[in-house]
């Protein structure tokens, strides 16, 4: 799996962005976008792309990419947020040390604390289907920060999920400029919207 920002950008992804906005937290986002892409349209769930970034102090390593997820891409109603988090969980204690060189001792706690969250949408705060909110799991899991490209749309349900996030003392920061596109990938399969 590809794990750096450099790696990602060497490899095609992100090369006719870079030069647009080098911003760091947008290509990120791009990143998410990309994930959300990858969603199966349905008319009665949004398509979200998520992207896991862990960032320590400086000098201790460079901001490495743990885990990345879309709506749907787990057996199950899942989303994007919750198959990020569940894939890092499938990391041996080999593959983090192989992630970070620099701290072979880093436990996946750790790296969860050191952590920003791209996501294209707001994680969700409740869920038709009875399972758990996104914004829950992202709080258990003791993240760092969450941007967020766009708020979650009234369509379903009413979503509190960035608030709920800061109340729990998590920094959440919107990304301006790329709403419009994280709303249409988010909608593919709803059809017109009025």
């Amino acid at each position: 799996m590809v794990r750096s920002l450099a790696v990602w950008q060497s490899a095609g992804y992100l090369s006719k962005f870079k030069e647009a906005n080098p911003d760091i937290h947008i290509q990120y986002l791009r990143l998410a976008i990309g994930e959300a892409e990858k969603c199966s349209p349905t008319p009665t769930a949004f398509c979200v792309g998520c992207v896991l970034v862990v960032r320590f102090s400086e000098g201790i390593s460079p901001p490495t990419i743990l885990a990345t997820g879309y709506s749907r891409e787990l057996p199950g109603n899942t989303h994007a947020e919750a198959n990020a988090l569940a894939k890092a969980q499938t990391l041996s204690v080999v593959e983090l040390s192989e992630l970070f060189p620099l701290t072979p001792s880093l436990t996946l706690a750790d790296a969860l604390a050191s952590t920003d969250v791209y996501t294209t949408l707001e994680p969700c705060s409740v869920r038709t289907s009875g399972l758990a909110p996104c914004a829950d799991a992202l709080i258990a899991s003791n993240i760092k920060r969450c941007f967020i490209g766009a708020g979650e749309p009234d369509d379903f349900v009413q979503c509190e999920g960035a608030q709920r996030l800061k109340n729990a003392g998590i920094d959440v920061i919107w990304l301006k400029g790329l709403e419009a596109e994280c709303l249409a990938v988010a909608r593919k399969g709803h059809g017109e919207k009025k």
